[in-house]
């Protein structure tokens, strides 16, 4: 289990920064969703396994967990045959096989300006012996920020809970023991199949337009769900069938939003937005975040679905609320701008242009 949880935690952190470094600028964003979608569909194919082993009594347990090592080994062996990335290479002084690999990924020997973008980010970060002590810095606010805020947003929509405890919440709400395992599963295909949206209009859209609009359908759909619950087992009328169903396609909705918003996009955002030299610390600070925040919720929810009951619902839509505005107000827009230029972008916002030093400064400074 100990093994099993580092590796987890070793994906989380790797891949995200591996596509953002390996895609395109135009298709980062689609490309680096196709993480989410890869876990989503996992976690629903994990579910549905588990679901149909449980009936093959003593011994269903020991193939679901046995089916674990298939996608392990695929994982494996697929990683054998992945390059290193143009900027890990020239990092560590390999410039033109980082240059090969470089011109091989784009299709095209005409890669001089994004390779020289690499080359000056990676004498940079080679001037940097402390990454973790270097992202305290000031010019370093706006990603240290985005690297905590983004993760601890992402689980504060709700949808751990949801997902972790929808046969509770379904129980709760009136439906058997059945009915809540399949609106279980229900939750997880709408999971992973919204992600399709998000990798289609993500690099059209761009990141802000999809982190807002799925934040306003989110709380919408947790209060419209607070106030049906509310009303009903105030009453104590309990839900009929057709509110029951109400409910359930409203729970869609909501998982909807988050899959193809804040789900993939948490993710994202982060591996994008940090200077070569502190983007490892940046997305090591992301994962711990997001995994600390998992715990929290998780063992915090049963407890505060019996204290708020519905009100549960509005908790979360508040807390959606404030990560929306959020968004609004201090996320700069990241869709068609090179990895390695993204720190020019709090030069030009409203607000982190007070706090960041001008680039040409602080490589002066260094």
């Amino acid at each position: 289990m100990q093994i099993a949880c580092s590796l987890s935690c070793l994906c989380l952190k790797a891949v995200p920064l591996y596509l953002s470094e390996m895609a395109p600028t135009h298709l980062r964003g689609g490309l680096n969703m196709m993480f989410q979608l890869a876990t989503t569909l996992g976690i629903f194919t994990a579910n549905m396994i588990n679901y149909g082993t449980e009936k093959l009594r003593p011994w269903g347990w020991r193939l679901s967990l046995g089916l674990a090592a298939v996608p392990a080994i695929l994982m494996a062996i697929g990683g054998i045959f992945l390059p290193e990335t143009p900027n890990s290479l020239i990092e560590r002084g390999l410039k033109e096989k980082g240059q090969n690999v470089l011109e091989k990924i784009r299709g095209t020997s005409d890669v001089h300006a994004e390779l020289q973008d690499i080359i000056d980010a990676s004498d940079l970060a080679n001037s940097i012996k402390h990454p973790f002590r270097n992202i305290l810095e000031k010019r370093n606010r706006p990603q240290l920020v985005m690297a905590i805020f983004m993760p601890t947003f992402q689980i504060l929509t709700g949808i751990n809970s949801i997902l972790f405890y929808a046969p509770v919440l379904f129980q709760t709400m009136g439906f058997g023991g059945n009915a809540s395992l399949y609106s279980s599963a229900l939750t997880g295909a709408v999971l992973a199949s919204s992600t399709f949206i998000s990798i289609a209009t993500v690099d059209r859209l761009g990141r802000r337009a999809l982190l807002i609009s799925g934040g306003i359908q989110m709380v919408v759909c947790q209060v419209i769900v607070a106030i049906i619950l509310g009303l009903k087992f105030r009453s104590d009328e309990g839900l009929s069938n057709s509110f029951s169903i109400l409910v359930v396609v409203i729970i869609c909705l909501f998982v909807a939003a988050f899959g193809w918003s804040w789900g993939p996009l948490g993710w994202t955002v982060p591996s994008e937005i940090f200077p070569l030299e502190t983007r490892s610390a940046g997305q090591s600070i992301t994962v711990a975040v997001n995994l600390f925040f998992t715990f929290v919720i998780g063992q915090s929810f049963l407890s505060l679905l019996c204290a708020f009951k519905f009100g549960i619902f509005l908790f979360f839509a508040g807390w959606i609320t404030i990560m929306t505005i959020f968004v609004y107000l201090f996320l700069p827009e990241t869709k068609g701008v090179p990895i390695e230029e993204m720190i020019f972008l709090w030069e030009k916002h409203w607000f982190w242009k007070k706090i960041v030093p001008i680039y040409s400064e602080a490589e002066t400074e260094l």
